[in-house]
């Protein structure tokens, strides 16, 4: 069990819920100050968004987060040195498609990741059929952790959870990542069905927009993602202050519900 599961397993048994910020790697020149804000705010993990120039399960705003880290010329190994010398007390998880994880080789993609200490790593664009080389890559050195959505046929969803590490991301709708003002009851019957697949702590995205929609996710999953709320206002031109104040309002909604 590597260092994400046993946060967020250790997280859930001590009633608390998740809180797992995304932050696009390199969007701006001090996008590391961001991670130091969410841990500030009480984030469980983080996500390392690497800039990719087809994003294509990300919305709009973490499309432009993407592109912006992209013009300013952004590499992932600059994103991984940069993490490198942070040494940060939550686990790390990076956030990509495949064909920056197979381009290389998933051995080496992963090696470099855990090398630079992150601890997971998520491939939405990665079908559960096609997982066997990411994951055999990623064995004991990254939990791999997989994405269920509302239109996952059953007998996949099983599957994804039971090969899922770290947690299980659920998705409330079927659509790109973005803000929504209701996040409905597809997610809550995603969230039931995955239990009962595996023992894992099952974490809902997508649509995470305040403080609301955290406390209504943090009734029935064990913890809630949050990106495009959170990059929509790096892109606006917030800081890490005021990023920390965001965060720290989502952790009181959702200590409140874990109350």
């Amino acid at each position: 069990m590597n260092a994400l599961e046993t946060r967020a397993r250790a997280a859930r048994a001590a009633g608390r819920k998740l809180l797992v910020p995304y932050v696009t790697g390199g969007v701006t020149e001090n996008w590391t100050d961001l991670l130091r804000a969410a841990v500030d705010a009480g984030a469980d993990a983080i996500e390392i968004g690497l800039p990719f120039s087809d994003p294509t399960l990300d919305g709009p705003v973490v499309q432009e987060s993407s592109y912006r880290a992209l013009r300013r010329g952004t590499t992932t190994r600059q994103i991984l040195d940069e993490v490198a010398r942070l040494a940060l007390p939550v686990p790390l998880v990076a956030f990509t498609y495949a064909n920056l994880v197979l381009h290389d080789g998933a051995d080496r993609f992963c090696a470099a990741l855990a090398d630079a200490g992150v601890g997971g790593l998520i491939v939405p664009d990665l079908p559960v059929d096609e997982v066997d080389p990411v994951a055999a890559a990623a064995d004991t050195l990254l939990d791999l952790v997989l994405l269920a959505s509302p239109v996952t046929a059953p007998q996949r969803r099983a599957e994804i959870a039971t090969r899922s590490r770290g947690f299980v991301y659920a998705v409330s709708v079927m659509a790109t990542t973005g803000e929504r003002s209701t996040l409905g009851e597809a997610g809550e019957q995603l969230v039931t069905s995955l239990r009962q697949a595996t023992d894992l702590p099952v974490v809902l995205g997508f649509g995470i927009s305040g403080p609301r929609q955290a406390a209504e996710a943090g009734g029935y999953a064990d913890g809630v993602v949050v990106g495009s709320a959170l990059m929509r206002r790096v892109l606006d031109g917030a800081e890490a202050g005021e990023i920390c104040g965001f965060l720290t309002q989502l952790r009181t909604a959702l200590d409140t519900t874990a109350a």
